[in-house]
């Protein structure tokens, strides 16, 4: 799996018809927000997704890809998405605008407290 790629995850522009619904971090791209193998809900619908929330969502250019990235800002319609780890550049940068699935409003597994790890 590339880094940042959600496992399991919604494929396609159209969210999922359930509202929330789990999505398996995987690689190092949201570090230190999001760990691979941490388990979060993520909620289609709902208020409208800001800059600064972190999203699920898929790349104009790379369909196929679902991704878990923080929105930074509108544009050409969807929106411009980056990773918390800097160091790696695997989002916009990369592949452009994308739209977004989801909202991600809770990390589940492991749990908030168990290692130390901060909120999303």
């Amino acid at each position: 799996m590339r880094s940042g790629e959600a496992a399991d995850p919604p494929v396609g522009p159209v969210p999922p018809a359930r509202w929330l619904y789990p999505v398996l971090v995987s690689g190092p791209s949201m570090v230190p927000t999001l760990r691979h193998g941490d388990a979060v809900l993520v909620r289609a619908g709902g208020r409208a997704v800001r800059p600064g929330d972190v999203v699920v969502a898929v790349f104009r250019s790379r369909p196929e890809l679902a991704v878990v990235k923080r929105a930074v800002r509108q544009q050409d319609g969807g929106w411009w998405l980056h990773g918390d780890n800097e160091l790696i550049t695997d989002d916009s940068r990369a592949y452009g605008v994308a739209d977004v699935l989801g909202r991600v409003v809770f990390r589940y597994w492991p749990r908030p407290r168990r290692f130390g790890y901060r909120s999303v």
